[in-house]
């Protein structure tokens, strides 16, 4: 198969936040926006992101942190995808070299350059989208390489790395019993972290121009053999 992820371009980034308490647990961390993304998530709000194209430099970034050094502990590489820039390892050196912690936010379908960031010890932290159950993976992504996402998290389950999985829930598109499967595969893989489920976030804007949700989703149907938390 062809691989999704292409040389870093002169100016991978969208944005910087240059602030969170919320989004590295337990740090005070900057977070680095890419720009792009090999998915097109119906409920996804970030089209600008996903869609644009870079506005700032790897220079400028790694200038931005020494500005930072012992002010902020981490930082979160979210998106679009960090993870389609072939060069990926070597930002996360220079990161590195800072004394920065680094959390990876994905999607999963790079197993090949997560395993090399793990193995090389290039970041800290993963937020791994569980994105939908198999049978529905391709209908909420537009991307049919379930098997790639599930080869990441098989691989970051065997290798006790610290991760957690994260579900998106929109009620009209991934029903209670759709999140439970979800759980079951999680448990039958032999996942013992928490899974965090996300509500959906209503604007005008989704990619797949996705309506307000028509009913509450029931997390006291939820399966209780993983620790599940909603996260607000």
């Amino acid at each position: 198969m062809k691989k999704d992820h292409k040389a870093m371009p002169h100016k991978p980034l969208y944005d910087i936040t240059p602030f969170t308490a919320l989004d590295y647990p337990d740090h005070l961390a900057a977070i680095f926006w890419f720009a792009k993304c090999n998915m097109r998530c119906v409920y996804c709000y970030n089209k600008d992101i996903v869609f644009g194209e870079g506005e700032i430099s790897q220079e400028e970034a790694i200038a931005f942190l020494k500005s930072r050094v012992g002010l902020l502990e981490a930082v979160v590489l979210s998106g679009g995808e960090a993870t389609l820039y072939s060069d990926l390892a070597g930002f996360c050196k220079k990161i590195k070299q800072l004394g920065f912690k680094i959390k990876l936010d994905t999607n999963g379908l790079n197993p090949e350059m997560i395993q090399e960031l793990v193995e090389e010890k290039l970041i800290d932290y993963i937020a791994l989208d569980y994105k939908a159950p198999k049978e529905k993976y391709l209908e909420i992504t537009k991307d049919k390489h379930f098997d790639r996402f599930s080869k990441t998290l098989n691989f970051l389950i065997q290798k006790q790395f610290p991760f957690e999985v994260r579900t998106t829930v929109h009620s009209d598109l991934l029903r209670v019993e759709e999140i439970n499967r979800i759980i079951r595969d999680l448990v039958k893989r032999g996942y013992k972290g928490t899974y965090y489920l996300q509500p959906f976030v209503f604007t005008e804007h989704t990619i797949g121009k996705v309506k307000e949700e028509k009913k509450p989703f029931d997390t006291s149907q939820l399966w209780d053999e993983l620790n599940v938390v909603w996260r607000k």
